[in-house]
């Protein structure tokens, strides 16, 4: 029986685990929260934080592990392909992930093989950033080089929010060094979703429309993504091919990936991110309803080296999305109310990770969110409709709120 180390028992990475048990795989997990509800899914735990690479590495050997993996976390993949390629393992080169982990690398290397990328640079203190600030054409964003969940970023129209900005990036920068890059206008909606490579072909995507919480609290972090993407096929046909150029740069082999792509009003395709692992927040759920294809399944079968040959592009059918239950205030969680008809027709499933009487936080990053939901529609009209304006459908009910400024 082949073993397979995954790094994280986290409540998202249970049906990871369950599948890689039902697929008749020894399981293995390892973190430093112990109680984390997936380990009791696996064969066997281990208590190493998946942030030392060192650490997992000398556990990898004396467990004499087959494969390592793990589902939706940045962080994690740099150790999952560290340690891959130092025992032999199925994965991506190390030095690739280390690329497209860190901001500035990955603007840097965009840049230097001529794909679309705006004026953008790496620093390290507010004094480097001042002296070169008048390079930039306002506005620009402000992110930490290595964060994820889209946490620590902002966008500034002048010179005046610039210190507070880059502190705020910093907090959330283990690198301590933050980006700044002129801000892309898109059209339309911002491209999400996840897609898979076999033997270095990108041979399945599926796109989304990326749903973001456009308040003053983070408006740049999603709420949610719906299916199947309306950007014109040759629109989705020509990321298709960036993205193909930038795995054959990068030696990316066999593998899942998950997107942030910007589309701006000339048809220029920009990356913001592209994450080697398959999307956390249901995706890769949605994924297999719209299409029938199980990433989960086959970023498993990667890692160990299984073939995935068999993997064809599959176009979605029907429409889909999932929504993060999120406030918008803090304060004393009661409830959540849903419109009756919404609840009957488009609700698929619903789970709340808190229950009533629990205190809960602004929506101002991923790990604030409250629950998730599946969603289908009849019609792409509805879709968009509702996934734009689903406080009409979904009213979280709280108390004592304290707006977060």
């Amino acid at each position: 029986m082949k073993k397979l180390l995954i790094l994280s028992g986290d409540p998202y990475h249970i049906p990871f685990i369950k599948k890689a048990v039902e697929m008749g795989f020894y399981t293995i997990t390892c973190d430093f929260f112990e109680n984390n509800p997936g380990h009791k899914f696996a064969h066997e735990y281990h208590n190493v934080s998946f942030m030392d690479k060192e650490a997992v590495l000398a556990l990898a050997r004396d467990l004499k592990i087959d494969g390592i993996t793990c589902f939706a976390a940045d962080e994690a993949m740099t150790t999952v392909s560290y340690v891959a390629e130092a025992l032999g393992l199925p994965s991506y080169p190390y030095k690739s992930i280390e690329i497209i982990n860190n901001k500035d690398l990955f603007r840097d290397f965009l840049r230097n093989n001529n794909f679309n990328v705006p004026n953008a640079k790496g620093y390290s203190s507010f004094e480097q950033a001042k002296s070169e600030f008048h390079n930039y054409k306002l506005p620009v964003m402000i992110k930490p080089v290595d964060s994820s969940g889209s946490r620590g970023i902002s966008k500034i129209g002048n010179f005046e929010y610039l210190e507070e900005k880059i502190e705020y990036a910093l907090s959330f920068s283990k690198a301590k060094r933050f980006l700044i890059e002129e801000y892309i206008e898109k059209k339309g909606y911002q491209v999400g979703g996840d897609g898979f490579s076999v033997n270095g072909e990108f041979v399945f995507r599926c796109f989304s429309n990326n749903h973001l919480n456009n308040t003053y609290l983070n408006p740049f972090l999603p709420l949610g993504g719906s299916w199947p993407s309306i950007l014109p096929e040759h629109i989705q046909d020509k990321i298709h091919d960036e993205i193909q150029r930038l795995l054959n740069l990068l030696n990316m082999k066999t593998g899942p990936y998950n997107f942030d792509i910007r589309v701006d009003k000339n048809d220029n395709v920009f990356f913001i991110e592209m994450g080697a692992r398959i999307g956390g927040n249901l995706i890769p759920h949605i994924t297999n309803c719209a299409t029938g294809v199980d990433l989960i399944e086959y970023t498993i079968k990667a890692a160990l080296g299984e073939d995935c040959s068999d993997l064809k592009m599959v176009e979605p059918k029907g429409y889909w999305s999932c929504y993060i239950v999120n406030s918008q205030n803090s304060g004393i969680f009661k409830g959540v109310k849903f419109d009756s008809e919404f609840e009957k027709n488009n609700v698929v499933e619903y789970e709340l990770f808190i229950k009533p009487g629990d205190r809960i936080s602004a929506f101002t990053g991923a790990d604030k969110k409250l629950g998730s939901m599946v969603l289908k529609y009849s019609s792409k009209e509805e879709m968009i409709e509702k996934m734009d304006n689903m406080t009409d459908y979904v009213k979280v009910i709280f108390e004592d709120s304290l707006v977060e400024k």
